[in-house]
C-alpha cells in the first residue's frame, strides 16, 4: 500500500465496498418479524375492504381510489416507513453503537445513503404488495392499482428519508413521526394549498388522483410534481441525514 492510501482513508476516503456492506449490516437490523407482523397485517385488513368495495360499491372506482387515498396513503405508507426508518440510525444512537460506524473511515454520506436504503428495501414490498393486491381487489381497474404502485414507490422513498433524518435527530422518534403524520399531514396540510405542498400525503394523493380521475382531497397537484417531488425530499433529507452525522454526539 502507497503512502496516499493511508493518507485517503483518514480524509475519509471510503474502503471499496464499503456502501454495500453497511448497506448489507442495515438490512439485517431492519429484518425483524415483529415490525414485518404489524405491516402484513394492516395490508390484510386492505385487501378485505378492498373485497368489500367489489361486492357492495356502486362506484367502484371512485369508492376503491378514496379508501386507498384515505387508508393506504395516510396510514400503512407513511407508518411502515417511519417503522423501518427511524430505527435504522436511531436504534444505533439508543445502544451505543452508533459510535461504531462513527470511527470508520466512511463518508457520512455513505452510512446515511445505506440506513436510508436499507429501509426502503425492506418498507416498499412489505407496502407496496399487499396494497397493489387491495387496489385489483376493489374491482377498480388497472388504472389503480397502476396508481397504487406507483404512489407507494415514491411516497416509500420521500417518507423513508424524513424518518430516517428524524430517528437520529430525536429520542422517541416513532412519537414524533406520528404526531406528524396525525397532525401535519392530516390536519394542517388541510388548512391552505402551501401547508399542501409541504405534505407528501398530497402528492401521493395526486398520483391517485390523475391516474383514475376521481377527485380527492389534497391531490390536485400534477402528475410529474406528484412523482417527482417525493423522490426529491427522499434525497434531500439523506442529505440532512449526512449533516446530522457530522454533528451527533456521539458516546
Amino acid at each position: 500500500m502507497t503512502a496516499a492510501a493511508p493518507r485517503a482513508r483518514a480524509r475519509g476516503g471510503p474502503p471499496s465496498g464499503s456502501f454495500r456492506r453497511l448497506y448489507a449490516v442495515f438490512l439485517r437490523h431492519q429484518l425483524t418479524w415483529g415490525r414485518a407482523a404489524v405491516i402484513l397485517a394492516l395490508g390484510a385488513l386492505a385487501i378485505l375492504v378492498g373485497v368489500a368495495i367489489r361486492a357492495g360499491a356502486d362506484d367502484q372506482v371512485t369508492a376503491g381510489t378514496e379508501f386507498i387515498n384515505g387508508f393506504a396513503f395516510t396510514t400503512v405508507v407513511p407508518v411502515c416507513a417511519l417503522v423501518f426508518s427511524s430505527s435504522a440510525l436511531g436504534d444505533t444512537v439508543d445502544d451505543r453503537t452508533l459510535v461504531y460506524l462513527w470511527l470508520t473511515p466512511v463518508p457520512r454520506w455513505r452510512i446515511a445513503g445505506a440506513a436510508t436504503l436499507a429501509s426502503i428495501t425492506v418498507a416498499l414490498p412489505l407496502v407496496s404488495i399487499p396494497l397493489v393486491a387491495a387496489a385489483a381487489a376493489t374491482g377498480a381497474g388497472r388504472a389503480l392499482v397502476g396508481a397504487t404502485a406507483v404512489a407507494c414507490i415514491v411516497g416509500t422513498v420521500g417518507y423513508a428519508g424524513v424518518f430516517a433524518a428524524l430517528g437520529l435527530r430525536v429520542r422517541r422518534a416513532l412519537l414524533w413521526g406520528i404526531a406528524y403524520i396525525l397532525l401535519w399531514e392530516g390536519f394542517v396540510a388541510t388548512a391552505s394549498e402551501t401547508a399542501a405542498r409541504l405534505s407528501l400525503r398530497a402528492y401521493t394523493a395526486s398520483i391517485l388522483s390523475q391516474y383514475t380521475g376521481v377527485g380527492l382531497r389534497l391531490g390536485s397537484l400534477t402528475l410529474v410534481s406528484g412523482i417527482v417531488v417525493p423522490l426529491l425530499v427522499g434525497a434531500a433529507f439523506v442529505g440532512v441525514t449526512t449533516w446530522l452525522l457530522t454533528r451527533v454526539t456521539v458516546d
